[in-house]
């Protein structure tokens, strides 16, 4: 059965209330306090992946994204807000797949959508949101808004946020669909996440969480985070355990997320995560460890993977491991850079990749290096130069070695009507 969309629910809301008050004088009797956003994001990237049959990528891209964010009804904590997003390439520089065939991928596709589209109402520490709307929860591991592509990923959903003690945060939400970001990608799905969190101090704050995927697994995990300063040196560290487990959720009627399993009911997953890393800044340097470990499949149908996530931010920008090798993943990784203030701010990244277990005899998944170059041009428009360069390692893995780099403009103006 097909699942109606739950931003069509808020898209009902506006309209009853907008038939309600069909005989009112102006428009200000509808929305007040409007807020609109402007984002104009121009992209240059090139991707090139060695011996894999495909010539190498060239694209030219544009977002474009309007949002309105208003008070609707003159009524205290009740709010809506409504984006459109468009991505182009022109026609300009379109050398890449899915644009054309033959090439290598740059995941931006022409395109244009309603990204968001909610109604929201906050009372006495609640707020209950329901439509399409953006998620981010944490560092994006698990529920992500892929906000590196041109076209981010947003929810069908009905959520409520609990901030009603001071340093507590309860989060919990249902979700009916996922847009992805590929130009027909709609994941039906019937998934609950939920989401804890507790500032103990400054130095620990405590996050537990259970996204339940629906035909997937259920994530259930604790997350540790804080920070603190000597003197003029600025420490900040995270570390997090979590398991994925079979599916609460199953519907037959809903794609399954797990390759070669047509019965939901029959999915085995039993996988585990770790993560941990440490970084410091100290006049304008900046350094930082991190070892992240996504376990094997076991007797699973799947290793630890995370579908909804961020995954571009995770393991290495020239996306290699957006899925995990069924033998698992480690990824040790080393963090340089500094901040020059008005002149920008430069990063370095060294990622060692290895396999949780061995593949006859071999572990090697190869290495990569990524540099980011951050400029403030003006107000409200940024400039960044990045790269990232992986070498694969042990043949048996099937890896190639990768060059990608982008050039990238973004302009944002926020205003209030």
């Amino acid at each position: 059965m097909r699942k109606v969309s739950l931003s069509l629910t808020a898209a009902m809301v506006l309209a009853a209330g907008i038939s309600s008050i069909a005989n009112a004088d102006t428009l200000e009797n509808i929305i007040t306090n409007p807020k609109v956003s402007l984002e104009i994001r121009p992209r240059y990237e090139y991707a090139d992946v060695k011996d894999n049959g495909k010539d190498s990528a060239k694209a030219f891209t544009v977002r474009t994204a309007l949002g309105l964010n208003a008070q609707l009804f003159g009524v205290e904590g009740l709010g809506a807000q409504i984006q459109m997003m468009n991505v182009a390439n022109f026609g300009w520089v379109d050398e890449y797949y899915p644009a054309q065939p033959g090439y290598d991928t740059i995941m931006d596709p022409s395109q244009t959508r309603v990204t968001q589209a909610n109604v929201s109402y906050s009372a006495d520490g609640f707020t209950g949101i329901v439509g399409r709307k953006m998620v981010v929860l944490d560092n994006a591991r698990f529920i992500g808004n892929v906000g590196w592509r041109q076209m981010p990923q947003t929810y069908d959903l009905a959520a409520l946020v609990y901030n009603g003690i001071e340093n507590l945060s309860l989060l919990g939400a249902y979700v009916n669909r996922v847009h992805r970001i590929t130009k027909d990608g709609v994941l039906d799905t019937g998934s609950v996440l939920l989401h804890a969190s507790y500032k103990v101090m400054p130095e620990l704050t405590i996050t537990a969480y259970d996204y339940m995927v629906e035909n997937f697994a259920d994530h259930i995990g604790i997350r540790l985070t804080g920070k603190t300063a000597f003197n003029d040196v600025k420490l900040h560290y995270a570390a997090e355990y979590a398991v994925q487990n079979d599916p609460s959720l199953t519907d037959n009627d809903d794609p399954i997320l797990v390759p070669g399993v047509t019965d939901a009911d029959k999915i085995n997953q039993d996988a585990d995560y770790y993560n941990l890393n440490v970084g410091l800044n100290y006049a304008g340097f900046i350094a930082g460890l991190g070892y992240e470990v996504l376990s094997d499949k076991g007797d699973g149908d799947m290793p630890f993977w995370t579908p909804l996530a961020t995954l571009h931010a995770m393991n290495g920008w020239a996306d290699v491991f957006l899925k995990t090798p069924d033998q698992g993943l480690e990824d040790f990784t080393v963090k340089l850079g500094y901040n020059f203030g008005e002149y920008g701010k430069l990063i370095g990244i060294y990622h060692n990749f290895t396999a949780d277990k061995e593949l006859n005899g071999q572990d090697d998944l190869g290495d990569e290096i990524d540099i980011a170059y951050k400029y403030k041009i003006a107000k409200g428009l940024g400039l960044l130069l990045k790269f990232a360069n992986y070498d694969a390692g042990d043949a048996v893995f099937n890896k190639h070695d990768t060059t990608k780099y982008w050039v990238q403009l973004d302009y944002k103006f926020n205003a209030e009507m």
